[in-house]
């Protein structure tokens, strides 16, 4: 199986989980591949929420135990789902290009980044299949900030989450976020 050839690059892999399309693929299907892949020492994410309803990210959390989820912005549909995100601080990978794209949301200016903001949800902001959707991490930091008007505090946030959410040490995710806060806080006063 796949998982089984990747364990010889083991050193290279932090983490697994689920990609592609969610319709007809929920994470059930993938109890037993996440569960051997856990066992081997990798890390767990799962691609819920984007097409899926937000019982996939439900399913992600409380089946495969995914310890990040990629995309989940449908889990504002579920206000008791969005509360346990946010008091669990389980990050959602937010690819807001992409979303358009699919038509997950209409437009980028409808896109629900303050909504998760505001319920205290750990986002981040990422490309999704860049040459496909048409940007790299760069254009989804710039047209969400156009289409929404984000501050200087929310992109601080945002970066910080970035690395938050990372499976790097702590203490580099520490270090970094320190760096991204001494940067805004040189930025603010230009």
């Amino acid at each position: 199986s796949t998982l089984e050839e990747s364990l010889k690059f083991k050193d290279y892999i932090k983490g697994v989980g689920l990609d592609s399309t969610e319709l007809g693929n929920p994470p059930s299907k993938f109890v037993n591949v996440i569960n051997m892949a856990r066992e081997a020492g990798f890390c767990v994410v799962s691609h819920a929420g984007e097409e899926g309803s937000p019982g996939y990210v439900r399913d992600a959390i409380d089946l495969l135990h995914a310890e990040r989820i990629d995309h989940g912005i449908r889990s504002l549909e579920d206000g008791d789902l969005v509360k346990r995100i946010a008091k669990e601080q389980i990050p959602l990978t937010l690819c807001p290009l992409s979303n358009c794209k699919l038509c997950v949301v209409d437009k980028m200016e409808n896109f629900p980044l303050h909504a998760l903001l505001q319920a205290n949800v750990c986002c981040t902001i990422n490309s999704d299949d860049p040459s496909y959707f048409g940007g790299y991490i760069n254009e989804n930091y710039k047209s969400i900030t156009k289409a929404l008007s984000l501050t200087l505090d929310d992109l601080e946030t945002l970066a910080k989450n970035g690395f938050k959410a990372s499976f790097a040490p702590k203490s580099l995710k520490d270090k970094w976020c320190q760096q991204v806060k001494e940067y805004c806080q040189i930025t603010s006063k230009n």
